[in-house]
């Protein structure tokens, strides 16, 4: 049952988005904090499922492991990077997307991997680790690429990432190693909270910054969506040259085409001033989900 619902994260995420663009008032209240709290909710949720076997995956397929994090910090960013220039995007939208890029492995790529008859075990692994080295390689990486744009606080960028990632799971690992029953009882429900409170962050920051959505047209739309197409593709077939195993392909594929787009809506939010800056992250949301579902639908039949 859970595997539908997330399943149909994009049906789910185009009804909400549209009654709330007709609608504001139902979502308009949904800002500031809480949308930091709700990216704490989705963290904890991580946490409370993560164990010390999660990492023994390291040892076993190292090469794997390796070759999905470089993979998941070199394809995004570069695409990132070279569609802003190419699209020429105004520089608040430069930014966000340059960031969005830059963002670890989205946190419902583990369900959709196991729709896809992928390797699970493989995929929180990657997730895992490519979140914790997100909290260096992110603020590093979008100081380095969206420097030219406007000035980057690296240093602002990594205590936010700490803050809204680092801390939320370790509070979910401290609960499940002493109090299991209780976090199973709780993690088991984690991944529909984690897709409504993704709903909530995602509709906000549309509704909120919608007319300049719709001024800045195809452009923005098509640089998000050749992002994520681009990460699925490149995955996938950067992958092929290491691993002929069609598991190891369709995991890889979708960690390195899905991002942690709530952490983008934050670090955007939070750290720079133009309100713009938080749009790519919205929409990315949006796109990652859809092609993955997509994707995991046609792979699950092979």
């Amino acid at each position: 049952m859970i595997e539908k619902i997330i399943f149909l994260f994009p049906l789910w995420m185009i009804s909400f988005c549209t009654v709330a663009f007709f609608e504001p008032k139902i979502i308009s209240w949904f800002k500031g904090d809480y949308i930091t709290y709700a990216l704490g909710i989705i963290m904890l949720g991580m946490g409370l499922t993560m164990k010390l076997d999660d990492f023994k995956l390291v040892l076993k397929k190292p090469k794997l492991v390796f070759l999905g994090v470089t993979l998941q910090y070199t394809i995004m960013p570069t695409a990132g990077f070279f569609l802003a220039k190419f699209f020429e995007l105004p520089s608040p939208l430069a930014v966000g997307l340059i960031l969005v890029s830059a963002c670890p492995g989205g946190t419902a790529s583990n369900v959709l991997t196991y729709i896809a008859k992928g390797d699970v075990a493989l995929s929180i692994t990657l997730t895992t680790i490519s979140t914790f080295l997100g909290i260096l390689f992110t603020p590093i990486l979008t100081l380095i690429l969206a420097g030219k744009y406007v000035e980057v606080n690296a240093i602002g960028l990594f205590w936010n990432t700490v803050q809204v990632i680092l801390l939320p799971i370790l509070i979910g690992v401290i609960l499940n190693r002493f109090y299991p029953k209780f976090s199973q009882s709780i993690s088991a429900y984690s991944p529909i909270l984690a897709i409504l409170m993704i709903i909530f962050i995602v509709s906000s920051v549309l509704v909120a910054n919608k007319n300049s959505i719709l001024a800045s047209g195809l452009k923005l739309l098509a640089s998000v969506f050749l992002l994520h197409s681009i990460g699925f593709l490149l995955g996938y077939l950067f992958s092929k040259i290491f691993t002929s195993h069609k598991k190891d392909l369709k995991t890889i594929s979708i960690e390195v085409g899905m991002q942690n787009s709530g952490l983008g809506v934050v670090l955007a939010k939070n750290n720079f001033s133009d309100p713009l800056t938080a749009v790519p992250s919205a929409i990315s949301s949006f796109f990652h989900s859809m092609i993955a579902s997509f994707l995991s639908w046609i792979w699950r039949k092979e």
